[in-house]
């Protein structure tokens, strides 16, 4: 009776054996797979981080440039505030001598006669007044620097 309960030992021993076996193939097969998915999920995170290196490089290629041409219109600008500037007080100046041509003149010293201002004022008053009609004309190439 021992040899067969001994013969169901041997073949309950194989039957654990194959399942041992089975269960170290899958078990295997399963860590496999797990280094797989990590292998692929690494390389998918390396390709991504060159892609963003790359558009990061990208980004501060165009800020570089974008500082530069901010750099360039405040410049620009300064310059441009101060011809604004310059040209206020041309047209300060300016106005000055028109408002001074406009200013009436009065003729009543002795040294001019009344056949002299006839002839410039068609009445004889003595104080006259009379403006510059004449237009200050400012071209281009004036206001310039």
């Amino acid at each position: 009776m021992m040899g067969s309960s001994s013969g169901t030992t041997t073949s309950s021993d194989q039957l654990v054996d194959e399942r041992k076996t089975k269960r170290m193939v899958s078990n295997r097969e399963s860590a496999r797979r797990s280094r797989m998915r990590k292998q692929k999920l690494m390389d998918d995170l390396l390709t991504q981080v060159s892609q963003l290196r790359n558009e990061n490089n990208r980004v501060m290629a165009d800020v570089s440039i974008t500082m530069q041409h901010y750099g360039n219109v405040e410049a620009e600008n300064s310059v441009l505030r101060a011809r604004v500037v310059e040209l206020g007080h041309r047209l300060e100046s300016l106005n000055q001598i028109i408002a001074v041509m406009n200013q009436p003149v009065c003729v009543d010293e002795p040294a001019y006669d009344a056949e002299f201002i006839d002839e410039f004022m068609d009445n004889s008053l003595t104080c006259y007044s009379y403006y510059a009609n004449q237009s200050i004309l400012a071209s281009a190439d004036m206001i310039q620097y």
